[in-house]
């Protein structure tokens, strides 16, 4: 093993793989007894766009049924590993990504792989919330139109108010469907946009920034949330807010320059970081 990661505290658990890079080091940790199986595994992933290489060599797991977050200062790479998991990094002109994803052990970057479909399977939510310009219905439904889950309006109807009442918003626009759904409040089209995702049964939830447009009581809402539906959805979310990352996740991963740099159980990430790196930025040294 690399010396570098030998120094790293008594009892962490490296993996074989695990490597020092130009930019930081990938400290791994031996996953909780009773932790959930993975449900999206990355193995050695780089992304370039056209000259530039955005991320180098990312390797990790991402538990089923959790909530793992992302953390680092911005531009550390992030984002460009969040959109590699539904493959959005593709609308990207000049991007290239290389290594390997799996979702349920099945290669994402599969030539044979209908995106549309990995995209159904893989929700995602935007930083900035983007209803689309149609009543409150009428977003939530247009997933489940599109890929034929209901013909019937009837049938609709059932899968946008299931959606809404999962996304904490049904008792709130109940009575007014029909109206825009940009008329809402921040905070209510934060969770339209999540009722929208959830509406075609996604098994992964991608959550880029959620929160950061929105005041206190709108993103305390949303993590309320994001803590129920972990119940039922894998749940992968971007954040700057440390202490947002402690209260909603199960497992932590921090990157910088572009590197994977630690990961691990929360928890643990938060009160015992192996990595300089790791302690300097959650410690606000830096970022």
């Amino acid at each position: 093993m690399n010396a570098a990661l030998s120094q790293a505290a008594p009892g962490a658990v490296e993996r074989p793989e695990a490597t020092v890079h130009a930019g930081g080091r990938a400290t791994v940790r031996a996953p909780l007894p009773g932790a959930p199986a993975s449900k999206v595994e990355a193995q050695d992933v780089s992304v370039f766009y056209g000259q530039k290489q955005a991320l180098y060599d990312v390797a990790l797991g991402i538990p089923e049924r959790a909530v793992t977050a992302f953390i680092g200062p911005s531009g550390c790479g992030k984002s460009t590993f969040l959109r590699c998991l539904n493959r959005m990094n593709d609308t990207i002109e000049g991007s290239k990504v290389v290594g390997r994803i799996t979702l349920d052990g099945k290669d994402v970057y599969d030539p044979s792989l209908d995106v549309v479909t990995l995209r159904a399977r893989v929700g995602m939510v935007f930083q900035k919330p983007n209803p689309f310009p149609k009543s409150i219905f009428e977003n939530v439904a247009y997933g489940p139109r599109i890929h034929g889950l209901a013909r019937k309006k009837a049938d609709l109807a059932v899968i946008v108010e299931a959606a809404l009442r999962k996304a904490g918003l049904w008792d709130e626009v109940k009575d007014r469907l029909d109206e825009t759904g940009t008329g809402l409040s921040g905070g209510q089209q934060q969770r339209l946009c999540i009722a929208r995702a959830i509406a075609v049964s996604p098994e992964v939830i991608l959550m880029d920034e959620p929160c950061s447009a929105l005041d206190p009581i709108a993103t305390a809402r949303i993590e309320d949330l994001i803590d129920e539906l972990r119940r039922n959805y894998t749940i992968v979310i971007v954040t700057h807010s440390m202490q947002q990352a402690a209260r909603v996740s199960q497992k932590t991963c921090f990157f910088h320059l572009g590197y994977l740099v630690e990961e691990g159980p929360t928890q643990e990430i938060f009160t015992n970081p192996r990595d300089k790196l790791t302690q300097d930025y959650i410690t606000g040294r830096f970022g």
